[in-house]
Formats: structure tokens, sequence, C-alpha cells
């Protein structure tokens, strides 16, 4: 039956937003997704992260209906990508990494085409249009011409075209790509405030600071694998393989924190500072740490700064690739992201 822009079908709220089980997509002897599985609760922000070619577009597209998978399951809202592609499609937005606009269409005729395409009519399709104007600001541009635009501009465009319908799930690929500061500053509140209205939306970004501040949960994928799944802090807080550095100040000499380091367990010294040392630990517990302080100061130092340094993300996923090509990662395939 044909599905108008106000029947919606159903979103099973009894199992997570996005379901993803042993996808496999391969272009010939190309295996581009090689056993992904995740899931994603509803109204979750998660990102998505890896290097050019490991995997993380094909994977999105699949989730839009826009590819097949050679196999494995997705479901989306409860209902599955292959089997029901119409219903995915009511439920779900998609703004991809690039798409197209047409010469001589304003920002208004643009969306007003792809809100009677999704069956929107009279006095509903402008109600929904103005909406989504006014949330994206494009109502100052409604005149403008949809290919003579900025980048921030062409973005916010895209994104009202992926909202029209109201969609509960979101996909975004790479969705900052060649923004300006200011326009990356726009993007992030807009996505901030559909993450506050519920919405479960998966975004792919390189600018993975920005990431960190806007997402619940990461993935991790490389080489079509998922190899790990955690928030922001787990990741710049370092792991059990490269441990945490911590800056240490004490009163006297720097060279006496420095040589009490080199003799004790589990610590290397990164550089000695003018008032200190940067120290590392094999180690991320709590109590460890806290243990370094303890027999610091019982032996003598007199401390006066002790300090965890938080790597950058960019850091932390440069750090888990050199890890994996070694062989020496410890991560483990996610099964649910909550």
């Amino acid at each position: 039956m044909h599905q108008t822009a106000t029947s919606l079908p159903d979103l099973d709220r009894s199992q997570p937003a996005i379901v993803v089980e042993n996808l496999h997509r391969s272009f010939g002897k190309l295996e581009a997704v090689q056993g992904v599985s995740f899931s994603i609760d509803h109204g979750k922000v998660v990102g998505f992260v890896g290097a050019n070619g490991a995997g993380k577009t094909t994977t999105m597209r699949i989730l839009a209906t826009l590819d097949y998978p050679t196999d494995g399951t997705v479901k989306i809202g409860g209902h599955n990508v292959v089997h029901y592609p119409s219903n995915v499609r009511r439920l779900l937005g998609w703004m991809p990494d690039s798409f197209g606009t047409y010469e001589n269409m304003t920002v208004l005729e643009y969306l007003d085409f792809y809100a009677r395409a999704l069956g929107y009519k009279g006095q509903e399709r402008l109600q929904r249009i103005q909406e989504v104007m006014d949330f994206t600001d494009l109502t100052p541009l409604a005149d403008r011409m949809s290919n003579k635009m900025s980048k921030g501009q062409t973005q916010r465009l895209c994104l009202g075209r992926a909202l029209l319908h109201d969609p509960q799930i979101l996909i975004m690929d790479e969705p900052a790509a060649g923004l300006d500061p200011k326009a990356r500053v726009e993007l992030k509140h807009l996505i901030r405030i559909l993450a506050e209205e519920g919405k479960t939306i998966l975004i792919s970004s390189h600018i993975l600071s920005e990431l960190g501040e806007m997402c619940d949960s990461l993935l991790f994928i490389d080489k079509g694998k998922i190899v790990h799944h955690g928030d922001a802090e787990s990741m710049t807080r370092g792991t059990a393989v490269t441990g945490t550095v911590i800056n240490v100040q004490v009163i006297g000499e720097a060279a006496k924190l420095v040589e009490w380091a080199l003799t004790a367990p589990m610590i290397q010294v990164v550089e000695q500072t003018k008032r200190g040392a940067r120290l590392r630990v094999d180690s991320t517990d709590e109590a460890t740490l806290a243990g370094v302080l303890k027999r610091m100061i019982t032996d003598g130092l007199q401390v006066t700064d002790y300090h965890r340094e938080e790597r950058k993300l960019e850091d932390a996923f440069i750090d888990m690739l050199g890890q994996i090509d070694k062989g020496t990662f410890k991560g483990e395939t996610p099964q649910h992201v909550e």
C-alpha cells in the first residue's frame, strides 16, 4: 500500500534502533565489509570512525538501503533493509557525504520538490517545509539558487532534505567535511538539538574531537571490521597497551623525580620538564595510579601537581591502528552500543 507522508511504518522500540549482524559486502575480490556486528539503542548518538577505505561509507550505504549486503542482516527500527526497504526509508534520514543540487532551482523549490516526492500535499507540505527551513536557518535563503551557496549553507540544505519526513533515525556521512569553523559549530548545534529530541544518530567524521563532544559512544572500523567501541573518555585516557601518561611537578630538582621513576616498577620516563617530568604508567586503573602517587610521597618526593594527561582522539585512533598492525591491540568487537 502506498504510504503517504503521514502514514509512517511502526518504529519497533522493543528492538534497538539499528541492528547489524555479521554484515559482509564484497566487490569482486575486494571484501569491503567483513563480518561487522553492532547495535544502537534508540535516542543515542554514535560516532562511526575509520580511515578512508575502512568500510565506513559502504556500511552506511547499506543501512540507508542504497546498497545490498553480500551476507548478514541489517534492521532499522525493526525492519529488514533488504526485505522492507520502503519502511526503512520512511523511518530513516540519510545525509550523504556529497549530494547534487540543480541549476535554476531555489532553496525553497528544492525542498518543495522533495516534500512532494515524499507525499506531502497542500498546507501540510508548506508547513513542513517552513518548519525545516526555520530549524536549519534556511528561511533567509529561500530565494537563493541551491547551487550557488557556501559549503555550510549547502550542508544545511542537505540536512533539511533529510529531515523533511521527520525521521526518527539519522545516518550522516561526513557532514562536517570541508566546513569552516563557524559552519561546523552551527552543524554541531543542530545535531545536539536533534539528539535532545530523542532521535537516533549514526554520524561519521574525520574531525574526531567534535565526535567526542557530540556522541554517546564511538565505533571504530578498520579494514572492514569493527575493532573497538567506547566513549571518548575511555579512548583519550589510554588503554591497557598504551598505558597512562601523568604529568608530575615536585619541589626541588626534577632530576630526583626522574631518578626515582627509572627504578620504579610499571613506570617509564617520557620526558623531564622544568619542574618535574611526564611519566607513563603501564595501567589505566585508578587505584594503580593513586598508588603511584602514594609511593612518590612515601619515598620523600614533595609532589605539588599530579594529573593524568588526556590524549586527543586523533592520537588515540592512530595508536589503535598501530596496535592493530602490530597484532597487539586488545579491543573487543561490540555487540551492543548503549
